[in-house]
């Protein structure tokens, strides 16, 4: 039998935070606040734009900077927002593409849940990925290091 070609995977990340929901909330659906710790890093950042509300999009094309394997690379994230619920869910269908081919099809749900603490976040991506074997193990890395960064820009 040939290697699938297409990859089916859902991981979930959990996460809690010290600071109130509408805190936690607020720095995704602020476009500012969220491309301070979502978009900006070690790449060039070539399109950010977001319209927070349902049917509304979010659009983010980067390229990777010299010295990154992939060097010259470019990554774009276009995904629609299917349902929001202030300070509690946040829902959207996404395709990431290297280069122009389609890499990945995902549902995301981001959950906020109050806790004693502060805020409880729980991220569970759907995904189907193509012609990626390394894809899920991958993203799932890369949410590790945006929700560190996540971390950071809620306590600055």
């Amino acid at each position: 039998m040939p290697e699938p070609t297409a990859i089916h995977s859902t991981f979930v990340v959990e996460r809690t935070y010290p600071q109130p929901p509408d805190r936690v909330f607020a720095a995704f659906a602020q476009p500012a606040r969220k491309r301070r710790w979502y978009a900006e890093g070690d790449h060039e950042i070539q399109e950010f734009e977001m319209e927070f509300r349902v049917g509304g999009s979010e659009s983010f094309r980067y390229r990777f900077k010299e010295g990154h394997p992939i060097a010259g690379s470019e990554i774009a994230n276009e995904s629609t927002y299917q349902d929001i619920t202030p300070e509690n869910r946040i829902v959207t269908t996404t395709r990431m593409s290297l280069n122009g081919k389609p890499i990945l099809i995902a549902v995301l749900t981001l959950e906020f849940v109050a806790s004693a603490t502060g805020t409880d976040l729980i991220f569970t991506n759907q995904g189907t990925y193509i012609d990626w074997p390394d894809g899920p193990g991958m993203l799932e890395q890369g949410w590790h290091v945006l929700f560190d960064r996540l971390q950071k820009a809620l306590a600055g």
